[in-house]
């Protein structure tokens, strides 16, 4: 993967906030996985570019600061042992970038600018930062390729002394041992270093084998044979300590490259007594044995956690693809969602690396998911602020109709006239809150003129709203008067039948019309309190009273009952399952269990109030018949 990274966001790849500081986060966010996900994986230890960059945080506060670190790194001749500073170094130059980009952001939104159109500055500086990145990495090439030389070249001369190893044990079973030459080619072997790693192993043991061989057939010197035997039993006992010491280092990455070394020593050593070479060997793989399988450990325990967080990964983006956009059709709707949104991004941001090769995507699925959220919601606002001004425009037309008629005296027509124009007002649709009061204030003054002029010439009429508003005073009166030691059926019972005698008392005087209402509603609530008589069952009191009772209307609500029961089944089995993907093993996560579970709860008391509603229709149903 290209080591170049993208130096502008375009505007299109914006995330549309609903506020000047969502839009700052979603800079911030899109800027870092532009540049960091697109990056190389370095080859080396999280570790290890953690401890650096912390050093490279705590004296380099300027991304020139940066540059000129790397123009030192690049200029000298041990860029290999600088690898992890150099990585920690572009963790920081993008994370410096990160807050101008902020910064940049902030004043532009703060001098009046519009998020959706902020566009960076070209970075003048990533050029110069690519340009040193590539001498940097072009040195690297080039002495891995120089390494990979001298590993070959190095193999060809071990294969050689091999070789001439086997010729000495060939000539010492003649009885002509070569002592001198023996030691020259050990230590000409000694100071060889790299080979190919996969002939490390194949050469170790034939050396080794000639090596015993020469000793075992080598009649000279006893003395020789024995002191060398000691010698190399104290460098092995040496090594199989330090090995075991391995046990008790914490970081287990660095306890493996320690023994990877250690082992590296063990096979440059010469052989023991042939009675000790067996337990020596045991001893030291033995306490390989330890660090190699806490090293395996730490390895399946790290993909173990890696899968965990793909799950909990997918389980997010399963959760905001599900949103059913096409259902946010108010304002309320689509900030609800978006706080859900934000919530799922704080707790991504919460939860660790995926699996590599799964990394990546499962990120591009959760950006592709916030972006259509994003894209889909700047898109109804936009549409929303055509809507509220065609609404406006149109209520202005509509206060402008009302006053022309405020003063007629043609009651009957322009009540009429005035009605259509009120029910016109509510099928219009809401406007700016700004414009909403004044607007409506404006409409309804006009109609109440004409109302009040209309009522002082109809005062026949209007004794008739008076004797309807002494009706309905009495309704309530019977409410409060119901009998509280009568079962809590007969109770209910009473207060259907005095419901229907409300609805059957026709207009009071337009200005009591609310109050006597809200007077109802408190007398009717009192009573359902009374008889612990829960929301649920009052709403179904209520549809009980008010169901049309004609045959194809009843067909019509049963249909449209069945229809909102289904819908809700499968939106409870869509949460259940999303439950069974989320982990409760830290606090944000617990919180989004219980959040769902609540969710979830309540779905299923709606569908059960669905349900017996639905049963209540197809009981009047079966009375028509």
């Amino acid at each position: 993967m290209s080591e170049s990274v993208k130096s502008n966001v375009q505007p299109q790849e914006l995330n549309i906030a609903s506020s000047p500081e969502e839009a700052v986060n979603a800079v911030a966010t899109d800027f870092i996985e532009q540049n960091c996900l697109e990056e190389e994986t370095p080859q080396v230890s999280t570790e290890e570019v953690s401890q650096d960059e912390e050093n490279v945080n705590s004296r380099i506060t300027t991304r020139q600061e940066v540059i000129e670190r790397l123009k030192a790194i690049a200029e000298s001749d041990d860029t290999l042992n600088n690898k992890s500073e150099v990585e920690a170094m572009k963790v920081v130059f993008y994370r410096l970038r990160t807050a101008e980009l902020e910064q940049a952001l902030k004043e532009f939104v703060a001098g009046g600018g519009d998020p959706d159109l902020f566009i960076p500055q070209p970075d003048e500086l990533e050029e110069e930062f690519k340009t040193c990145m590539g001498v940097i990495k072009g040195k690297r090439s080039a002495w891995m390729a120089a390494q990979e030389a001298e590993m070959n070249k190095n193999l060809e001369e071990k294969t050689a002394l091999l070789e001439k190893l086997q010729q000495l044990v060939q000539k010492a079973a003649e009885g002509t041992p070569e002592v001198a030459e023996f030691k020259a080619v050990q230590a000409r072997w000694k100071e060889i270093k790299s080979v190919p790693q996969d002939k490390v192993a194949t050469l170790w043991k034939q050396y080794q084998l000639f090596v015993e061989q020469f000793y075992d057939v080598l009649k000279i010197n006893h003395e020789f044979r024995e002191y060398d035997f000691k010698k190399n039993l104290e460098i092995k006992t040496r090594l199989c300590e330090s090995a075991e010491a391995l046990e008790n280092e914490t970081d287990v990455i660095l306890a493996f490259r320690q023994l990877q070394q250690l082992h590296s020593e063990y096979r440059e050593a010469g052989p023991v007594a042939p009675e000790l070479r067996e337990e020596i060997w045991n001893r030291f793989k033995a306490a390989s044995t330890v660090v190699n399988r806490r090293h395996q450990e730490h390895f399946e325990a790290k993909k173990e956690k890696e899968q965990e967080n793909l799950d909990k990964k997918t389980a997010i983006c399963e959760e905001i693809e599900k949103l059913d956009m096409a259902s946010f059709t108010t304002y309320q709707a689509w900030n609800t969602a978006t706080q859900t949104v934000l919530d799922l991004q704080a707790s991504w941001k919460e939860i660790g690396f995926a699996p590599q090769k799964m990394n990546l995507k499962i990120f591009e699925r959760f950006r592709a998911a916030c972006d259509e959220f994003f894209k889909q919601k700047s898109e109804f606002f936009k549409e929303s602020k055509n809507v509220l001004a065609k609404n406006l425009e149109r209520k202005k037309e509509l206060c402008e109709q009302a006053e022309k008629l405020k003063d007629s005296e043609d009651w009957k027509a322009t009540a009429e006239k005035l009605s259509k124009l009120q029910k016109e007002w509510k099928e219009v649709g809401p406007v700016a809150q700004k414009y909403s009061e004044a607007l409506w204030k404006r409409f309804i003054g006009a109609c109440d003129a004409f109302y009040e002029k209309r009522n002082a010439a109809t005062s026949s009429q209007r004794n008739e709203e008076q004797e309807n508003l002494k009706r309905k005073h009495e309704v309530i009166e019977k409410i409060k008067a119901i009998d509280s030691t009568l079962p809590g059926d007969e109770q209910t019972r009473q207060l259907a039948a005095i419901t229907q005698e409300w609805n059957s008392i026709g207009f009071v005087p337009f200005k009591e019309k609310d109050k006597v209402y809200k007077e109802y509603k408190q007398a009717t609530n009192a009573l359902y309190e009374a008889l612990h008589v829960s929301a649920n069952e009052r709403k179904l009191a209520n549809f009980r009273t008010n169901m049309n009772k004609g045959g194809s209307s009843l067909q019509r609500e049963r249909e449209h009952l069945i229809r909102q029961y289904e819908a809700m089944k499968n939106e409870i089995a869509t949460y259940e399952n999303n439950i069974g993907f989320l982990s409760v093993s830290n606090k944000k996560g617990a919180s989004l269990v219980d959040v769902m579970r609540q969710k979830v709860e309540k779905l299923k008391q709606d569908a059960q109030l669905v349900l017996k509603k639905i049963h209540l229709v197809e009981e009047e149903m079966e009375k028509g018949k």
